[in-house]
């Protein structure tokens, strides 16, 4: 597989873990103390840093550190907005679109040829 690709599914699947860690909480343990809420989180971000590590240090070997990061910013808008709108029930808005497109502008320029 790819180095692209591998790093980008297991940038996905860290995401994946990650905006549930950041923000389920606030749906599923609102009636809770903020303290139970962070100690469930960090074992959620456990499970976000296994599979975070593996994707960086993949990545590195053909990607520059400027390039991971905006591949993870992507990554991680592309699974934050259906998170967002199917498990917290936000409005889409179209801010979601351009900000969307900012960050193709980010890509283009971080993945140019220089």
């Amino acid at each position: 597989m790819p180095v692209l690709l591998k790093t980008i599914l297991l940038l996905g699947l860290s995401n994946v873990f990650m905006t549930f860690a950041w923000y389920a909480h606030l749906k599923n343990l609102n009636d809770k103390p903020w303290y139970i809420a962070a100690f469930l989180s960090w074992g959620v971000a456990l499970a976000e840093y296994m599979f975070q590590v593996p994707a960086n240090r993949i990545g590195y070997t053909a990607l520059s550190l400027a390039q991971l990061k905006i591949l993870q910013e992507v990554i991680s808008l592309v699974v934050f907005l259906p998170f967002a709108v199917f498990y917290m029930q936000q409005p889409v808005k179209l801010d979601f679109l351009w900000a969307g497109l900012c960050l193709v502008g980010a890509v283009y320029f971080m993945f140019r040829a220089a």
